[in-house]
This record gives C-alpha cells, sequence and structure tokens, in this order.
C-alpha cells in the first residue's frame, strides 16, 4: 500500500497543477461571499464579530435538495420551509473554529460558540448570519487581524460583502488580498521539498490564500 504521504503529496501536487493552469475556482468545492459587522467599544476592544456567509448557487442547490425544500423550484421558501432552514450551517463539531480566525499581536483570541442564527433563501442562494462574541481581554487600541478561511480550502471565503466597524468612529480597516498565484508557487516549492507528509505538515493551504482584513483604532 502507498504510504499516506506520498499518496497526499501527489494529489496535493495535481491540485496545484490544475490551479497553476486554470482559475482558481477549480479546487475548492464550496464558494462562499463573506461580509463581516465588527463591533468595537470606546477602547478600541473588539467585542464580537457578525459573520454573513452567501454560499453560491450550486450548493445552495444542494442543501435545499437535501432537506427537501423549494420542491416546486419557484425559489421561494415556505414559513415552514424558512424555519427548517435556521441554523443548518452551525451544527458545529467539537474544536471547530468556524472557519474565522482573529489575532492580536499574534495570538488567537478566543471567540464564543455561534449565535443568533439566521439564514434566508433568496434569489438562488442561501445566506446566513450568525454573531461571535470574543470572550478574551485585548490590548486597547492594539492592530486587530480577521481572516475568514478553511485551512483545507475546500471552502472558499472571498471577503466581497460590506465589512462594517461599528461603535467606534477611531477604528479604521485596510485589506490585504494575497497574491493567488505567487501563493500556489510557494506551495507547489514546499510540496516538492517534501520526504513525506502527513496531517502534521500538511501545508495550512487557506491562510495563505485568505484575505486579512485589519483594523486599527487611533485612540490619541
Amino acid at each position: 500500500m502507498p504510504y499516506f504521504g506520498d499518496i497526499m503529496r501527489h494529489v496535493l501536487a495535481f491540485a496545484f497543477t490544475l490551479l497553476s493552469a486554470a482559475p482558481l475556482a477549480a479546487h475548492p468545492h464550496i464558494f462562499v461571499d463573506t461580509g463581516l459587522d465588527l463591533q468595537f467599544d470606546e477602547t478600541g476592544r473588539l467585542r464580537e464579530v457578525r459573520v454573513t456567509w452567501a454560499y453560491d448557487e450550486f450548493y445552495s442547490l444542494l442543501i435545499t435538495e437535501d432537506r427537501g425544500l423549494d420542491p416546486d423550484f419557484d425559489g421561494v421558501l415556505t414559513e415552514a420551509e424558512q424555519a427548517d432552514l435556521q441554523g443548518f450551517d452551525m451544527q458545529w463539531t467539537e474544536g471547530f473554529n468556524g472557519d474565522l480566525v482573529i489575532t492580536q499581536d499574534g495570538r488567537n483570541l478566543t471567540l464564543s460558540a455561534p449565535m443568533q442564527a439566521t439564514a434566508v433563501y433568496e434569489n438562488a442562494r442561501i445566506t446566513t448570519t450568525h454573531v461571535r462574541q470574543v470572550i478574551q481581554d485585548q490590548a486597547a487600541g492594539a492592530p486587530i487581524e480577521i481572516k475568514p478561511y478553511d485551512p483545507t480550502y475546500y471552502s472558499a471565503y472571498d471577503v466581497t460583502l460590506p465589512v462594517r466597524i461599528e461603535g467606534n468612529a477611531a477604528c479604521a480597516k485596510s485589506f490585504d488580498v494575497p497574491d493567488v498565484q505567487a501563493q500556489i508557487q510557494k506551495l507547489s516549492d514546499q510540496l516538492a521539498a517534501m520526504d513525506e507528509m502527513s496531517d502534521e505538515n500538511t501545508p495550512d493551504i487557506g491562510i495563505l490564500l485568505a484575505t486579512t482584513v485589519r483594523v486599527t483604532c487611533d485612540l490619541s
């Protein structure tokens, strides 16, 4: 039997070959337009994030079919169907971080479980929201970095929906959008340099391709 690392290396190498030769959409299976509402307090500390996920049409179709929703394909859910959809993507396994990493000074901030979940089905797409509270103390006014991403890159989170800052007018945002082709080449080089691959040293694909939202609060 081939060694697991050899299999994984060949699979990922093939995937990155496809990515290099074709649009990025060749690899992820789920595409999610992402938005963020960031609630800061007067001291410049991030208190909570409302995350919006708008799923692509194909994945939305799979979900509605799997749950037996919209059987007449008119794009309108009944009240009962709408109720059934609520929270469908909030059944998280233990340890799942919600594909959201928030850091300050290089340390991950602890977030709550998802709350206040909503879901709607409009224009052939499912859009959901949920709230994550930041339950770890922070340095007042120190820059915050928010990365929505899936480490495996099975789901691609594109920050294409609004990113809003609320609660503190002194806080401003900026975006760091990766050079996708350069990152793919970097990953390909890492794979080529590996003698073995396992779950422990598989590259974190998602973080290298993730958009970073950086918020700085000028409290002077």
